[in-house]
């Protein structure tokens, strides 16, 4: 195994180890629990879950695993507006089943992936750009969105009752 593979492998089993430990909070608490605020004024657990969800599903294409997200009607909902401002009605049940469906796919695409491959550019840069700047690769953005998820894992962890 060269350093390339090694690398790959650490952020693989980093983002892998954040998957399983959100999920794992998220098994732990009711649709309820997932329904209550952070802390006053702040996101919800469900909102922090769409979000979730919509951002992982946004990185099909930006990945080029897939052409297009499964589920863009997340994306004004939980990404382009703050919690609480534009009405949804998407149950908590129902954004747990897009977060595994989006998560099992994503994670499929993940594994398939050759090591080499990870250090390409990813869909937001041209051709040039990355020339110039190639650390600006997929590698970069599953590194990204590993500290992403467990910066919001750790807020949605507030959410589990203590005993």
């Amino acid at each position: 195994m060269n350093h390339q593979d090694v690398f790959v492998k650490m952020a693989k089993d980093n983002w892998q180890s954040q998957i399983k430990a959100f999920n794992h909070t998220l098994d732990k608490l009711s649709d309820e629990q997932l329904a209550q605020d952070i802390a006053p004024g702040r996101n919800s657990g469900t909102y922090l879950l769409g979000h979730l969800a919509t951002v992982h599903d946004m990185m099909m294409p930006l990945l080029r695993f897939e052409a297009n997200t499964l589920y863009p009607e997340l994306t004004p909902v939980f990404l382009h507006a703050p919690d609480k401002t534009v009405p949804h009605t998407l149950t908590a049940a129902q954004l747990r089943a897009q977060w595994k469906e989006i998560s099992d796919k994503l994670q499929a695409h993940i594994d398939s992936v050759p090591a080499d491959e990870w250090f390409t550019r990813h869909n937001n840069i041209s051709e040039e750009d990355f020339a110039k700047e190639p650390h600006r690769n997929r590698l970069n953005v599953l590194i990204g969105r590993t500290n992403h998820l467990s910066y919001h894992g750790g807020q949605v962890a507030l959410l589990v009752p203590r005993k």
